[in-house]
């Protein structure tokens, strides 16, 4: 089984495949969890949990940001968000015994075949794909807009298959 992450303080986009099928898509909600290790503690636990209910083989994180660009995170987000990508990289190492392999995210989409146009935000192009092929379940709000948590659960499923492809380029 592969493991798909998405990771950022607020929430981590969570995907396990078994071959070609999604046997999970999940999201670990860190929005009211308190400071940084707080954060990392609730996500420990939920790994820990993960490991007694799925024989993970392989993990794969969505690399985190390494450059700015326009209206992006600033110095300190990106700080931050770099060192709770490594503190849950050493949390999947301690939890399955398996060192993550790291995924660009235009990498990881060229992968799956998701090409974002110029113009259009990449975001809104993985979700249309993820409504198209029907990748799991998308959740909307009373107000009729898609729930923020479909968006990381969307880029961990992402990454995991971008994962596959990987594993698949690499074993023919």
């Amino acid at each position: 089984m592969i493991l798909g992450l998405d990771i950022s303080t607020s929430i981590i986009g969570v995907c396990v495949l078994k071959g070609e099928e999604i046997v999970l898509a999940d999201y670990i909600d860190l929005r009211k969890a308190g400071d940084f290790f707080e954060k990392a503690q609730k996500t420990e636990e939920y790994l820990k949990n993960l490991c007694e209910t799925h024989k993970i083989e392989h993990i794969f994180i969505e690399q985190a940001l390494m450059f700015f660009k326009r209206g992006g995170s600033t110095a300190k987000t990106m700080s931050i968000l770099q060192r709770f990508n490594g503190t849950v990289s050493w949390q999947c190492y301690q939890t399955f015994g398996l060192k993550p392999e790291y995924i660009a995210p235009i990498s990881a989409r060229s992968k799956v075949d998701i090409k974002v146009p110029k113009g259009k935000k990449a975001k809104d192009v993985v979700m249309e794909h993820m409504i198209e092929k029907n990748e799991f379940e998308i959740v909307y709000t009373r107000a009729g807009n898609i729930q923020k948590y479909c968006y990381d659960i969307a880029d961990a499923v992402v990454v995991a298959r971008a994962g596959r492809s990987i594993l698949d380029e690499n074993n023919p």
